[in-house]
Order: C-alpha cells, then sequence, then structure tokens
C-alpha cells in the first residue's frame, strides 16, 4: 500500500519538479516540502490542493484513496480537446543585447503545453530583439541544436556567455553574422579562427511573453 509520501516523490520525479520548484509553485516552504516527502508532516486541506494543482494530480490519489492519478475534470464541449502541459527546465538567463553568462538553474522548471518542440528554456534579458517580439523577462523555449538555418533566432555562447541573435552564416567566407533585431545595435560579425569562439545551443521555436 503506498503512503503519501511516496505518492508525493512519485508526482514529483514524474512531473521533473524538484522540492525548489514545487515551493516556488505552491508557495510552501522547501522545508515543508521536505518535511511532506519525508512523512514527518500531512498537509492540510489548503497545501494538499496546492500540491495537487501545481503537480497536475488529484488529491485523492496523493492521500492513497484512488488509483486514478490525474484530476477529474468535466467533460469538454464536443469538438474541444484539452491541452496538456508538461515542465520543461529553466537553464538561465540569455542576453539580448550584450551577452550574459549562462548559470544553470535546474531547480526551476516552466509548465506549457506538451507539444511544445523543445529542450529548455532561457529567459531573455535586454532589448536587442524587440523587433522579433523577444523582451526583456521573456521566457524563450529552445530546440537543442548544434547547427540552425540562416535567418533562425539561434541561442549561441560566446566565450562561455549566452546571447540570442538571428544567424547568418557564410561558409565560402568562413563569416558568421549574428543579427540583432534593434536598429541600435550593430551586428556580430565572426570570421577566420574566431569562429572558435561560438558554439551553438539551439534554435528559439517559441515565446512566452508576460504583459
Amino acid at each position: 500500500m503506498s503512503t503519501f509520501p511516496e505518492r508525493l516523490k512519485e508526482a514529483m520525479s514524474l512531473r521533473g519538479i524538484r522540492a525548489t520548484a514545487l515551493s516556488q509553485a505552491t508557495g510552501l516552504s522547501k522545508a515543508r516540502i521536505s518535511q511532506y516527502t519525508h512523512g514527518v508532516y500531512s498537509p492540510n486541506g489548503d497545501a494538499l490542493c496546492r500540491l495537487a494543482n501545481a503537480l497536475s494530480v488529484s488529491e485523492a490519489w496523493l492521500l492513497c484513496k484512488s488509483d486514478i492519478m490525474e484530476p477529474e475534470s468535466p467533460p469538454l464541449p464536443d469538438g474541444l480537446e484539452p491541452i496538456h502541459y508538461r515542465p520543461f527546465p529553466v537553464l538561465g538567463d540569455i542576453a539580448c543585447g550584450a551577452p550574459v553568462l549562462a548559470v544553470e538553474q535546474m531547480d526551476e522548471f516552466i509548465s506549457a503545453p506538451d507539444d511544445t518542440d523543445a529542450d529548455f528554456i532561457l529567459l531573455a534579458k535586454g532589448d536587442s530583439m524587440i523587433d522579433a517580439r523577444i523582451f526583456d523577462g521573456d521566457e524563450v523555449f529552445i530546440k537543442q541544436a548544434d547547427m540552425v538555418n540562416n535567418g533562425e533566432i539561434a541561442a549561441v555562447i560566446l566565450d562561455d556567455e549566452a546571447t540570442l541573435k538571428r544567424f547568418f552564416y557564410y561558409p565560402e567566407e568562413n563569416r558568421l553574422v549574428l543579427q540583432p533585431e534593434n536598429s541600435k545595435y550593430a551586428p556580430m560579425v565572426y570570421e577566420g579562427e574566431e569562429l572558435n569562439r561560438v558554439r551553438i545551443v539551439g534554435r528559439a521555436v517559441s515565446v512566452l511573453s508576460k504583459l
């Protein structure tokens, strides 16, 4: 027979959510989450509801009163399909302007529709990509790749720093141009041996903006 701590840890593992991210999503302290996972305390009604919502599981399943993990929801009208979400890891900040260090933050996750063709999220900083509708603070979904097509927006590492720019590579000239989407910024141009400083992280596939 399963226990509440076992169900909680199982849900966290399946959703790819660690204690820090679950704490942020529920407003419960990380210490309290730890107490729940170790069986020191059991959640009250409000805390149980927050945990179930953040993990997209039913309260009854968490309490071991049901074998049905998914939360119940009212039927949708004919012709409509539910949107399913999954967590994407946030790897850190990426500059839209001068490059900044991409610091990994693997304890942080953001949920988005599970058909989003991306591997991770980088948080945009600066204003150099505003004409591409990428603004400071936006969550940029990245599909991991070691090469992108000309004209695509790429996440690029330059000397251990990351930046987001439109990508243009000219192999016959051994020349790379990282083009901002803001006229007040000049293109970043790399030629010859300078190309060894550049490493492509992936291709931007979608952006989540906050009003």
